[in-house]
């Protein structure tokens, strides 16, 4: 008789563990791609900037462009370029795991909705 009630419990346990791992999962995959992101763009610009540099009549704009992208990331990092780009990341993955925790909230709720 005990182990007839004990197995809906048991059940209910493992899907609530299931949910969680489910949100640290895609929790921590959300702070990833966040924080690369913006890291990627910024990086794909200094590089950008850096091959122009080869091509004759262009060096002038690409060190020119390459001052001002470090100078935007030396305002956040403390006159660090480097630091800079860790803080806008960092920021950027805060806000993706905020989005992705609010997500997670309201894809329940609007599970049993239509909207056709």
């Amino acid at each position: 008789m005990l182990q007839i009630n004990l197995f809906p419990r048991i059940l209910l346990l493992l899907n609530y563990l299931e949910a969680v791992s489910n949100l640290f999962v895609s929790l921590c995959l959300s702070a990833c791609v966040s924080f690369a992101a913006p890291t990627a763009i910024i990086g794909c610009i200094l590089g950008f900037l850096s091959s122009i540099g080869c091509v004759p009549g262009l060096m002038h704009i690409s060190q020119q462009g390459t001052f001002y992208v470090l100078n935007f990331l030396a305002v956040f990092g403390n006159g660090k370029p480097l630091q800079g780009m860790i803080t806008l990341g960092v920021t950027v993955s805060i806000v993706g795991i905020l989005l992705d925790v609010f997500n997670f909230y309201r894809y329940p709720s609007l599970n049993d909705k239509d909207f056709s």
